[in-house]
């Protein structure tokens, strides 16, 4: 089975989420023609920021072109890598402190999120 290119994914994603390129361009506020010619040859000449706009707005993972889940959100991933190094620089004492702090949080409705539960 052939595997499907970016632009491929792309185009697909976007037909099924908004059933027209055209409609999906003017959502965007990306000129139609524009669109239609990156998918048409490809969207390796597109800017980047763009590509990541869209990509955003269809919930695809901007490396794969696959659909995000929910707990695949790169911002979530690099939020967890950023508090697991903060915590790996911390000694024995630190790390305890942190863990007793971030339970008393998880403790309060304004800060704990009801559908995680360990």
């Amino acid at each position: 089975m052939e595997e499907k290119t970016k632009t491929q994914l792309l185009k697909e994603a976007i037909l099924s989420q908004y059933r027209s390129v055209r409609r999906f361009a003017a959502e965007m506020n990306i000129p139609y023609s524009t669109l239609v010619t990156a998918l048409d040859r490809g969207i390796d000449g597109m800017a980047y920021s763009t590509v990541i706009a869209i990509c955003t707005k269809l919930s695809l993972n901007p490396v794969n072109f696959r659909p995000m889940q929910e707990e695949d959100r790169l911002s979530e991933q690099i939020t967890t890598r950023q508090v697991m190094s903060s915590y790996h620089r911390l000694n024995a004492e630190g790390r305890r402190k942190a863990m007793e702090y971030m339970d008393d949080l998880s403790q309060i409705r304004r800060y704990s999120t009801p559908e995680v539960s360990l």
